[in-house]
């Protein structure tokens, strides 16, 4: 397991979305597990890389 921290500018650069995009997501209560280190959000990369399995769509498979 890789417990590389990525800042939140970093995790939404891998992700390929805007950071603003990950904060609502924190907000809303989705998207991927992060920590809060002091007043810092931080991601792992394991983390990152379970919730876009975890967001996988396999088209022969049907709807998600």
């Amino acid at each position: 397991m890789d417990n590389k921290l990525l800042s939140n500018s970093e995790a939404a650069e891998f992700l390929g979305m805007s950071p603003d995009t990950l904060a609502r997501w924190r907000w809303e209560g989705v998207g991927p597990a992060y920590l809060k280190v002091g007043r810092s959000i931080k991601y792992r990369l394991a983390d990152l890389e379970a919730f876009l399995n975890e967001s996988r769509v396999d088209p022969r498979n049907g709807a998600a």
